[in-house]
């Protein structure tokens, strides 16, 4: 995302913070001193620990996670995708907010007794005993927050997860965001009158999110309907190792195409994307030929295969266009716009 700076990595994570988090430490710092620029970095331990555990349940299901990020009203761990399995969203999902709920539970007694019932019960950031009172009580407030039944909280994977047991996933989903826009509602009714500010944010960071998840369901329902065979334009051009990047150039230029399978004889042996040939032009000379900056490692696609699969190849790879090949020969190209250009008809003819 842009605008954040890398922290560290674990497990393969990238663990990352949005420039606007690190105005909390600041403003909480200078009217709370000390103890406030505790309560920051201890919101920020609980936070990312919390999208590790949704983080680590997802890669076990074979999911990729490439970033965690923090923002100001909390994290987010960019997952490719939710588990197409409601059983296994479930314990995606359940795996932060269980996380916060266990740390209270171990913790409850010994501050407690600590602190006392007088300071434990009454968290501020006025003295350090009810400081620490209020870090413990950060996480059931995240628990409970994230438990609420609305997109695009875990409360909401948790019931669409439910739901779609007992009806299809389109109208599980739909159940979900809907709760999402209400809960949206509420967030801003309240923070209006109780003129809290962050609350309205909360409130239309909630509503575009569970939006945005509608959405993609939607995609993900109308790309599942077509597969690579139905689009595949069997017109493309393919390149030899030899083709030099002023060749290609000629073949942009001249054509609509932009990617092309590196072909040596009949088999597939490379992919150039659009992305390596702006690099090479401003890196190398026009000479240079196609085998010195292919791609040898690329996924491919079979004409069985449904443009929702391709979709999520194109999106995992960073690339604009895949090779289709099927009973070993290469049979075409499919590119995003391919995938877009029939999302937009279905959409079209809906409306």
């Amino acid at each position: 995302m842009k605008g954040s700076v890398h922290l560290f990595k674990i497990w393969g994570i990238n663990i990352d913070i949005h420039i606007t988090f690190l105005l909390l430490p600041l403003i909480f710092g200078f009217h709370y001193g000390l103890r406030g620029v505790f309560i920051i970095f201890f919101v920020f331990f609980c936070v990312t620990i919390h999208e590790l555990m949704h983080s680590l349940q997802a890669k076990r299901f074979g999911i990729r996670v490439e970033q965690i990020i923090l923002l100001p009203i909390g994290g987010m761990a960019s997952l490719r995708k939710m588990p197409d399995n409601p059983k296994e969203e479930f314990i995606v999902a359940i795996s932060g907010p269980l996380f916060n709920i266990i740390f209270a539970l171990i913790f409850f007694y010994p501050l407690y007794t600590l602190l006392g019932p007088e300071d434990f019960f009454h968290p501020s950031l006025d003295t350090w005993a009810r400081t620490f009172a209020y870090a413990f009580w950060i996480n059931p407030l995240l628990a409970f927050f994230n438990l609420l039944p609305a997109f695009p909280m875990d409360g909401g994977r948790i019931l669409r997860a439910f739901l779609a047991q007992r009806m299809n996933y389109k109208k599980a989903t739909h159940i979900a965001v809907q709760l999402g826009h209400l809960f949206a509602i509420l967030f801003i009714f309240f923070g209006i009158r109780y003129n809290h500010l962050l609350l309205i944010v909360i409130a239309f960071f909630v509503y575009f999110a569970a939006s945005q998840e509608g959405a993609q369901v939607d995609l993900r329902m109308v790309l599942k309907r077509f597969f690579v065979r139905d689009i595949l334009n069997p017109n493309f051009i393919s390149i030899s190792p030899q083709t030099t990047i002023n060749e290609i150039l000629g073949l942009i230029f001249h054509t609509h195409q932009e990617d092309f399978p590196v072909v040596e004889g009949e088999n597939l042996v490379g992919f150039l994307p659009r992305g390596e040939i702006i690099c090479a032009l401003h890196q190398k000379e026009r000479n240079v030929t196609a085998s010195e900056i292919m791609r040898r490692e690329f996924p491919v696609v079979r004409l069985d295969h449904s443009l929702y699969d391709v979709h999520m190849k194109l999106e995992s790879s960073a690339l604009r266009a895949i090779p289709v090949v099927d009973e070993g020969k290469l049979r075409g190209i499919v590119t995003m716009e391919d995938v877009g250009r029939i999302y937009g008809l279905v959409i079209d003819q809906r409306r």
